[in-house]
């Protein structure tokens, strides 16, 4: 089998990547449930951009409050579904480079939200790095069902080494 692409250097940069299944997400960022919002990542092309995918289920837990009777998905979990999209594409680009460490937000910028996401959508999240400074990095995110954007944002973040733990 193989090798990850966990395992390639940034000079690999633009090569496409398989897609990313769950496992594969999981070993790449820290994110869990009931905070994990994507469910797979079909497209890396390394320090450029990636598209995640997140099956929207009535069965979420912030469903519960956001709205009873009327579930809409929170804004604030669809810019946080394209933050975990670029934080793969942060892991991926970097490779071994990223053992031990986490991407961190640190902005967002222009966020607009188009139309609610409900029970049952497919979000597409697409990602494209804007650009990077040492272990800052700019994307741009747009979040789409059946083709039409839902919500988009500009956001920074910054890799660093995991805390310990508590």
């Amino acid at each position: 089998m193989d090798q990850p692409a966990a395992s390639q250097t940034p000079q690999d940069a633009g090569q496409d990547r398989d897609v990313l299944d769950i496992q594969q997400i999981m070993q790449a960022i820290p994110h869990r449930y009931p905070f994990l919002l994507i469910d797979r990542v079909v497209e890396v092309k390394k320090n450029v951009s990636a598209v995640g995918v997140k099956n929207v289920s009535v069965n979420e837990s912030f469903f519960a409050g956001h709205f009873p009777n009327h579930p809409v998905m929170p804004g604030v979990l669809i810019i946080e579904s394209m933050a975990q999209t670029a934080a793969v594409l942060v892991v991926e680009t970097l490779g071994p480079d990223a053992q031990g460490k986490v991407v961190y937000f640190m902005s967002i910028e222009g966020a607009k939200f188009r139309r609610p996401v409900v029970p049952g959508d497919q979000m597409r999240v697409e990602v494209v790095k804007e650009r990077n400074r040492g272990n800052v990095w700019k994307f741009h995110g747009t979040a789409r069902v059946d083709g039409v954007t839902v919500a988009e944002a500009t956001f920074a973040a910054m890799i660093m080494d995991r805390a310990a733990p508590i």
